[in-house]
């Protein structure tokens, strides 16, 4: 196996400049780094990452800490596609992603520095964390430096990726008015999510643009969850049979109300609009198609990962990200009835 030192004398420079050379320092001459380059390829020369680590005190390892992580959350495809733009825009970057996830048990056991410390990472994207998660705090304080993925928080070394929450909220209610309804709900995910607080300002925002009392007893909590959304639209819609639509904070929940809309004898979107948010594969297959705000969750992941990078190589001024979302119109919306 060829080593630093075959190149060297193959190049006819020092061993410090090819580590130099294949490191990137740009003190090293072009084309003085073009030739080592060539000659590290013909020797199939392969360097020893764990050596150069232990020397640089660097990985070249991202941390993807996911809280929660659980089968069940499969069938929205949306952490997947965050996770695939992280590792492509990582790969393109030159940096590994190592996969930890963590819950409220785990966390009793280690701290946050100790599981990254342990895992050898440069620095961490954190995706799933709750308002009330005891490593929060501990994140924000850490010298790590992270990127948190729908978490508005900054700092010196803390970064965040969202989409426009409130907005993308908005734009869903406001077109439930536009169509001409006025007793519209919310099927929002749970207190504990930093998207559902501002999903419910957004739904709160348009119906003062529109004059269109805010009811308290019309917001529900469906935990993101097909199942959880459905049994408690149910009750909704039975104690509140007046409600002609309703705003869901995902598509996985606005599936389980289309659920309960049929097992009502209500049809949709005939007696009731429903409208998703995500945009989530089985949006376009569910029966009817579902109206939804769409976000890129491939790039949250992907801007996620450039994000990180840029912090770790200090190429960075700004710390926020905040992308578009879109309005969707599908079949699961219409003008209702009584105009």
């Amino acid at each position: 196996m060829a080593t630093i030192k075959d190149i060297a004398k193959a190049a006819g420079v020092s061993v410090t400049t090819v580590s130099r050379a294949l490191n990137g320092y740009d003190d090293v001459n072009e084309k003085t780094r073009a030739k080592i380059k060539a000659i590290s390829e013909q020797l199939n020369y392969s360097p020893n990452f764990l050596a150069r680590s232990l020397v640089m005190n660097k990985t070249k390892t991202i941390g993807l800490l996911v809280s929660g992580l659980t089968r069940s959350g499969a069938k929205d495809n949306f952490l997947f596609e965050v996770l695939s733009g992280i590792n492509d825009r990582a790969g393109e970057l030159g940096y590994d992603i190592v996969l930890f996830s963590t819950t409220s048990s785990k966390q009793q056991l280690k701290t946050y520095t100790q599981l990254c410390r342990e895992r050898r990472v440069d620095g961490v994207i954190l995706a799933g964390i709750k308002t009330d998660d005891p490593y929060l705090q501990e994140v924000v304080e850490s010298e790590i430096p992270v990127v948190l993925i729908d978490v508005p928080v900054e700092g010196h070394q803390v970064g965040y990726v969202t989409t426009d929450n409130i907005y993308g909220a908005k734009k869903a209610v406001q077109y439930l008015a536009e169509l001409g309804h006025r007793n519209i709900g919310i099927v929002n995910g749970h207190d504990q999510a930093f998207v559902s607080r501002q999903r419910l300002e957004g739904y709160k925002q348009a119906l003062v643009d529109h004059d269109i009392p805010f009811h308290q007893e019309w917001v529900i909590n469906g935990q993101f969850l097909e199942e959880v959304a459905k049994e408690r639209t149910l009750t909704l819609l039975t104690k509140h049979p007046e409600i002609t639509a309703l705003f869901c904070a995902s598509d996985l929940m606005a599936i389980g109300v289309i659920k309960a809309a049929k097992e009502l004898g209500r049809n949709v979107p005939e007696d009731l609009s429903v409208i998703g948010y995500d945009d989530i594969i089985l949006a376009s297959y569910s029966s009817p198609s579902l109206t939804t705000i769409s976000q890129d969750k491939y790039m949250i992941g992907y801007e996620a990962a450039t994000m990180i990078v840029h912090m770790l190589e200090e190429k960075i001024s700004s710390h926020v990200k905040v992308l578009d979302t879109e309005l969707i119109t599908r079949e699961s919306t219409a003008k209702p009835i009584n105009t």
